[in-house]
């Protein structure tokens, strides 16, 4: 009776939410600088470690994979697509992000039959050490300082009908340098519709969708003279110096895969991403995978088209999976052309159990 209720419902529910996420992809409002041709916002949000590809894998693909998600790293992609997860998984993923930086993406998903999905994700972009310079010492005063970024996230979804799922993810993100912080707290919702046609499939997310991002500490205390020039004005009143608050990249996506070969010995996968971000102009991913007996994996792709000022370009990268068992070991390896920034690699191992 109750499944009976749902599959009468939920086509309904699950229908007009997708028209209205479609209609919010594709006829948003332009950035202004397509408007204008003057103004991308590029620099005018705040943690941006949170736009890093995570996986390999979609990363291979052009960064198109909010459509496929099929597996863990939906959680970043698209959180709807851990609801259609058959076995519970867990991925480590490390990333040689530029000038040293590493980028470090840890996400499980367990499976809890008709009740749903449920994740947990974390994310780190850390850096060495570094002296701390002035103008009086330019050497280095002898303290060190760092700098990184982390964000924790919990998700659920689940499937409201055989084909329509849907999916929320809660996330803390902080960022800090030396001795000063910024916090905030976010949402990202997905769906994700297959049609069952060819492997037609379509996806929707909004990711970062939350608080303003400030920073504060230490660093920030000066010492302020409120009456200079007066004799017995005291110059050692302690005042904090007032920062912005910084938006979070706020990113609507919007896409669409299918399989034009699907056998038991041979798969291909075509995607395509529409993207329509606060701090830059609307941009295309394209990706595709051939897998091979459901065991090696190709991946290409090209990202960032139609960018202003992209240093997006080629994407390529592999992947193997072996049984175990009731076990599945995966390993993926991506490489991302970035223009005039060079290039990125990023490597990541997954069981499926």
């Amino acid at each position: 009776m109750k499944n009976t209720w749902l599959k009468s419902v939920f086509p309904k529910f699950s229908m007009k939410l997708l028209g209205v996420l479609f209609f919010v992809a594709i006829f948003a409002p332009p950035s202004y600088s397509q408007v204008t041709g003057q103004v991308t916002n590029v620099g005018t949000t705040a943690a941006q470690f949170l736009k890093i590809d995570p996986s390999p894998r979609g990363a291979a693909m052009g960064g198109a994979f909010v459509s496929i998600a099929n597996d863990v790293s939906a959680l970043y992609w698209n959180v709807a697509g851990i609801a259609q997860l058959q076995n519970n998984e867990v991925l480590l993923s490390h990333t040689n992000w530029f000038a040293g930086i590493g980028y470090d993406y840890g996400a499980a998903a367990l499976v809890l039959g008709d009740i749903g999905t449920i994740g947990l994700s974390i994310t780190s972009l850390s850096m060495g050490d570094m002296e701390v310079r002035t103008v009086t010492f330019p050497e280095g005063t002898g303290e060190k300082f760092s700098a990184g970024d982390l964000a924790f996230a919990a998700s659920y979804a689940r499937n409201l009908t055989d084909m329509f799922s849907i999916g929320f993810t809660a996330k803390y993100v902080n960022e800090y340098i030396w001795h000063m912080s910024a916090s905030a707290v976010a949402l990202d919702i997905g769906t994700l519709y297959r049609t069952g046609f060819h492997g037609l499939a379509l996806g929707m997310s909004i990711s970062n969708f939350g608080t303003p991002m400030k920073f504060a500490g230490d660093n920030a205390i000066v010492y302020y003279n409120i009456n200079p020039g007066y004799n017995g004005s005291n110059q050692n009143i302690i005042a904090d110096l007032r920062t912005d608050s910084w938006n979070l990249p706020l990113t609507f996506r919007f896409g669409v895969s299918f399989q034009p070969l699907a056998t038991d010995m041979n798969r291909l996968i075509i995607s395509v991403d529409a993207l329509h971000p606060n701090d830059n102009t609307e941009s295309l991913n394209l990706g595709g995978e051939y897998i091979f007996y459901d065991v090696v994996s190709l991946r290409a792709g090209y990202r960032s088209l139609f960018q202003k000022d992209s240093e997006g370009g080629l994407t390529l990268g592999a992947g193997v999976a072996y049984n175990l068992g009731q076990t599945r070991l995966k390993a993926d390896f991506g490489w991302a052309n970035y223009g005039r920034l060079l290039s990125v690699t990023r490597f990541a191992l997954g069981i499926q159990f």
